[in-house]
């Protein structure tokens, strides 16, 4: 685990000690929640789809965009075509809160993700409750104990997991976790930064590709900024690319969306 990812790892358990002296788990677990529409869903359809990302900042680049309102982001971003949005809820690096989280669910009828640094099912079940119809599971965050308890917890508060993993290695972890929990269309993504570094590898994601367990969802992460970027993504294998930066700092996240969004041939599941 590198320096970057143990801290943040240390500041989620902080976050979720502190949430849980006012919201204890038990209570938590019986609060009400939407229904929500499936990630795996979404993804299945035919052609490339686009993640779209509700981001105002990165340990890479710091301050990326002012996103005042992220209902009216997550909703530009479903206009433009998105399959689904990811949010970022973690304060201190990317400047995310479970608000925003809850405010992009309420605003769009598309799969919403939980993106931050899970390391307990505290966090799973917050998820839950804002309206996510997904969360993001870092395999490099996590052991493989950890692991596939937090993808059970995601089965019993009835949302997905998208898991997400950096090398092949990873990857084989990823599919005998996924393999334990048993899910049934598992979501995968590969992400092309890499968490020492917080440098992109374009080349990744066909590295990792063939490692990636039978019958999984493909998601390429990080460094997709073009249409040409996600018809190479489609031809290595992803169902879907999940795209931050690019469009974080849109002027139209609309427009911006739907160019990549039109890459590929697209129809509903």
């Amino acid at each position: 685990m590198s320096g970057f990812l143990r801290q943040a790892c240390a500041d989620a358990r902080q976050r979720v000690a502190e949430a849980a002296r006012l919201v204890p788990l038990a209570q938590l677990r019986a609060s009400p929640a939407p229904a929500v529409p499936s990630l795996a869903g979404a993804l299945a359809a035919p052609g490339v789809g686009v993640i779209a990302e509700v981001k105002r900042a990165s340990p890479s680049r710091g301050h990326i965009a002012w996103v005042p309102d992220p209902a009216a982001r997550a909703a530009a971003y479903a206009r433009g075509g998105a399959c689904a949005i990811s949010v970022l809820t973690e304060p201190a690096h990317f400047h995310g809160t479970l608000g925003d989280l809850e405010a992009a669910a309420a605003a769009v009828a598309v799969p919403v993700i939980r993106k931050d640094f899970l390391v307990d099912a505290y966090q799973v079940w917050e998820a839950r409750r804002a309206g996510a119809s997904a969360a993001l599971l870092i395999v490099a965050a996590l052991d493989d104990r950890e692991l596939v308890a937090l993808l059970r917890v995601c089965d019993e508060a009835r949302i997905e997991a998208l898991v997400e993993v950096h090398d092949v290695s990873e990857a084989r972890r990823a599919g005998a976790a996924l393999e334990a929990a048993g899910p049934a269309r598992p979501v995968v993504g590969v992400n092309a930064r890499d968490m020492a570094t917080l440098q992109v590898d374009p080349h990744r994601f066909a590295a990792c590709v063939a490692a990636l367990p039978r019958g999984c969802l493909a998601v390429a992460e990080s460094g997709i900024d073009s249409p040409d970027a996600v018809r190479r993504a489609g031809d290595a294998g992803a169902d879907a690319v999940l795209v931050g930066e690019h469009l974080a700092t849109a002027i139209d996240p609309e427009a911006a969306t739907r160019a990549l969004a039109t890459a590929t041939v697209r129809t509903t599941a």
